[in-house]
Order: C-alpha cells, then sequence, then structure tokens
C-alpha cells in the first residue's frame, strides 16, 4: 500500500536517511515525552527513548530505499510489532484508531524542526524536497501503525469468538465413563468442529464409553446441522465411545422426517435423561425408581 505516487530522488532520500541517522538521539528524546511513548513506556523513560531509536533506524532505512510511500518496504518490518504492541495499548486506555493516528501524525513536527534547522534557508528547494520527503515518510508510518492495529483487532476477535464457541459448548461427565454435551442455539460448521474437537478429547481424557449430544436447546435441525450430527457421531465410534443424540423434539422430528434425513444408524433418545439411563443400562448399572414412585402410583 502507498500513501501517494511521490518520486524521491535518491539524493534527497539518501540524504534524510543519513539526517535520521545523524539526529536519531535528539529526535528520540523528543519523540519519548510525546503522548504516544510516553503514556505506553511509562516505567522508564530510557526505555521508550530506544523504541524511539528502533522506529527511527527503521525509518532511516525505508528512506534510503527512497520508497518513502510504500507501507511495505522492508525496513518497517522490525518495528511492526512492536507499533502494534504501542497501538494496542493505547487502543485498551479507551483512544479510538483517528486519536492514535492523531498520536502518530504528531511524531512529525519535532523531526521536521530538527530537518529545517539543517539548511540555512527553510524555504530552500532542496530543503522543500527533503521536507515533503519527510512528510510523507511519517504519512507512511502512520499508515503502518493502523494496519499493525487493525490486524491485531481482528487477531483478537477471532481469539475472542474461539473461545465463545469452546465457553458455549462445555462437555459435562454425567457418570464414570459417560460424557454429554449439551448445545444451544444454532449449530454452524465453525461450532460444530469445536464440539467435535472438545468431545474427542473429553473421550480420551475420561476414557469415556458413551457420549450423549443434547440438541434440547438447537432451536432447527437442518440438513447441515444433521450431518454436523453424524460426522460427530461417527468419530466418536472412532475414539470407542457409543454416541446418543437426546433431545429431539416432536417438531425436530418431523422437520428430519420431511427432510428425508436418515438418522437410523444414530441411537436417539428423547430427552438427557433417558439417554443416561440407556448408557448406564448398556453398563450394567440397574436404575432404581425414584422414592415414592410406588406410593404415587396405589
Amino acid at each position: 500500500m502507498k500513501v501517494a505516487e511521490y518520486d524521491t530522488t535518491p539524493e534527497v532520500a539518501r540524504e534524510l536517511g543519513a539526517f535520521m541517522e545523524r539526529r536519531r538521539e535528539q529526535i528520540a528524546q523528543r519523540w519519548a515525552d510525546t503522548a504516544l511513548f510516553r503514556t505506553v513506556f511509562t516505567v522508564s523513560r530510557d526505555e521508550a527513548v530506544e523504541a524511539c531509536k528502533a522506529v527511527l533506524d527503521a525509518l532511516a532505512e525505508v528512506a534510503r530505499t527512497g520508497h518513502v510511500e510504500d507501507t511495505g518496504a522492508p525496513g518497517f518490518a522490525a518495528v511492526r510489532e512492536q507499533l502494534g504492541r504501542m497501538a494496542a495499548a493505547r487502543s485498551r486506555a479507551g483512544l479510538s484508531p483517528s486519536r492514535i493516528a492523531g498520536e502518530v501524525a504528531g511524531l512529525r513536527e519535532p523531526a521536521l524542526a530538527l530537518l529545517r534547522a539543517e539548511f540555512e534557508d527553510a524555504a530552500d528547494e532542496h530543503a522543500h524536497a527533503c521536507a515533503l520527503a519527510l512528510t510523507v515518510l511519517m504519512g507512511t508510518l502512520r499508515l503502518v501503525v493502523m494496519e499493525t492495529t487493525v490486524g491485531a483487532g481482528a487477531e483478537l476477535i477471532e481469539r475472542q469468538r474461539q473461545h465463545l464457541l469452546e465457553v458455549a459448548t462445555p462437555v459435562i461427565e454425567l457418570w464414570e465413563s459417560v460424557v454429554a454435551v449439551p448445545l444451544i442455539g444454532t449449530l454452524d460448521s465453525a461450532r460444530s468442529q469445536v464440539v467435535m474437537e472438545s468431545l474427542l478429547e473429553a473421550i480420551v481424557d475420561q476414557r469415556a464409553r458413551y457420549a450423549i449430544l443434547d440438541i434440547t436447546g438447537v432451536p432447527t435441525v437442518d440438513t447441515l446441522v444433521a450431518q454436523h450430527l453424524m460426522r460427530t457421531v461417527a468419530a466418536a465410534r472412532l475414539m470407542g465411545a457409543e454416541c446418543i443424540v437426546s433431545g429431539i423434539r416432536p417438531a425436530i422430528a418431523q422437520t428430519i422426517v420431511h427432510l428425508g434425513i436418515d438418522l437410523g444408524t444414530i441411537i436417539t433418545r428423547s430427552g438427557l435423561a433417558d439417554a443416561l439411563a440407556y448408557a448406564l443400562t448398556r453398563q450394567g448399572i440397574v436404575l432404581s425408581p425414584p422414592v415414592g414412585a410406588g406410593a404415587g402410583a396405589r
């Protein structure tokens, strides 16, 4: 990505790079007092200065190539992670992306003041060309920061989404060698994969012989959901566990029939209690009737 089509002459580019190397300490000292660095590196100012120097080294390398408008310039690779952490810290502090971009833009003026001091006549055409190159380079830095911020934000959202999927699909040990996954909400491809992985891990960890998939909380069952269930059942069988699907309500049963979905190879029960009773009975565990059931019958 490029800020703009700007043709920097090799002479101007080399001069800008040399300026940043020559004035590295002075610029770093001034940048360390700006909001972007000061509020991120709060423990030690020396740490902020060193971070500023790392960014300046990257900018000097980019300037020497002459591609001051290119965010993909190799020179930025060394500081992208650091810039991303800084931007993330400011974002966690409540700053909007535009505010963060404004703080990055604020780095231009201290460097520009030192650059102008290099020339006897700041209005000189060559001085103007160097100043323009610096302005474009700082604009590129701002874009690099924003690209890194957006990328980090996308990664964070994906991690949170994955975490929510895992939280929404807990595996519960109902009895020795019997585990269950109570499903609530829509069962899409991504969540189905999490269900399968979580269930298989539980089967191995707890040496489960029976796994119950309870779909009482699943609002609808279509062909895609049925395929996901069948794949999960097949995977559980490969791990040596018998899988039972419970919670098939009358409306869902009618839908399955109308769609022509064949669940003939899958053991089904109307509710979680029935599925658990089936698993226990298969293990030779005799279930006693509830206390008071006989009296109620009389």
